[in-house]
């Protein structure tokens, strides 16, 4: 079994660059994948390895400074959910390009899993969905708008235009693992919202805290893993991704005559030039050899 480790935390590295070696390196000695994301406001993102291997990598980010008390979410699986390890250097940990915003300084009120269905069915609240259209498109809160953003970038322009309708109204947000959130209850908090709220370690913690007849989610939550799609208890879903544009797909639509593997699907078969889907058919036969030469070395051990 593969313990996968989901994981955020805002900081301030005065030198986030430094950082990037000794932490790829320690991923890469103790066998752990996956991607991780340093900014100078911190750190985000998920891997996946051993336990002792987990272990060792948390143990060194709650070393870094202002890391002590990291929080994560963890979920196994029984197949590797990444190929490679990346260690990547952002000036964001999460894109809102806000340069204002600073969920160190506050935060919308936090809300446990056990208390989100009563607060999002009060006749007073609102509740937004912060992901991405694709990911909101395989499951969401019952009741949630979405703000069909393409990303978290566009949030504040859609909130501009749409803040009116939620005049005297509280607003509950959620996303995946609770990291848009920080920066979107600051948001709309510097906006002049008062009462904001959003629901503690996300959609995650909840599907995994709240039994199934006790739920208000509908549907499945996208990560991004290998695993693709999550529901109750974190159970991975059905969901396969289209590498074409890494949006979550459903076996019956591999069926159709615009799914081409790793090229496109019914989503974007008309999103791409032909020069793109010749590019993505090369990239394919590629993984292919590197994979086939890979099984050819295995047989010659």
């Amino acid at each position: 079994m593969y313990t996968i480790a989901a994981l955020y935390h805002f900081t301030r590295f005065p030198d986030h660059a430094s950082l990037r070696e000794p932490l790829l390196d320690l991923c890469r000695t103790q066998s752990v994948k996956g991607t991780l994301l340093l900014a100078q406001e911190g750190i985000n993102g998920t891997i996946a390895g051993p336990r002792a291997g987990i272990d060792a990598v948390l143990a060194h980010i709650k070393a870094l400074p202002g890391c002590a008390d990291l929080d994560w979410k963890e979920a196994t699986a029984d197949h590797p959910p990444f190929g490679k390890m990346k260690v990547r250097l952002k000036k964001e940990i999460v894109t809102m390009g806000q340069p204002d915003i600073d969920p160190r300084a506050r935060v919308g009120n936090y809300v446990e899993p056990e208390d989100w269905n009563d607060l999002i069915r009060s006749d007073d609240v609102v509740v937004i969905d912060t992901r991405n259209d694709y990911e909101v498109a395989i499951g969401t809160f019952e009741g949630a708008i979405d703000p069909e953003t393409a990303s978290f970038r566009e949030f504040p322009a859609w909130w501009e235009e749409n803040k009116e309708r939620f005049h005297n109204k509280r607003v509950a947000m959620f996303c995946t693992g609770g990291i848009r959130c920080e920066k979107s209850t600051n948001f709309l908090l510097g906006q002049g919202v008062e009462d904001v709220y959003h629901l503690k370690g996300g959609i995650l913690r909840y599907l995994e805290e709240m039994p199934a007849d006790d739920s208000t989610w509908q549907g499945e939550c996208f990560v991004f893993d290998n695993r693709v799609s999550v529901g109750h208890g974190l159970v991975e879903g059905p969901h396969n991704l289209c590498h074409g544009c890494r949006r979550p797909i459903l076996p019956e639509d591999m069926k159709r005559p615009e799914y081409e593997h790793g090229v496109s699907c019914h989503r974007c078969v008309d999103e791409t030039s032909e020069a793109d889907k010749m590019r993505f058919r090369e990239r394919q036969k590629q993984i292919g050899l590197a994979r086939q030469r890979g099984q050819e070395h295995l047989g010659a051990d």
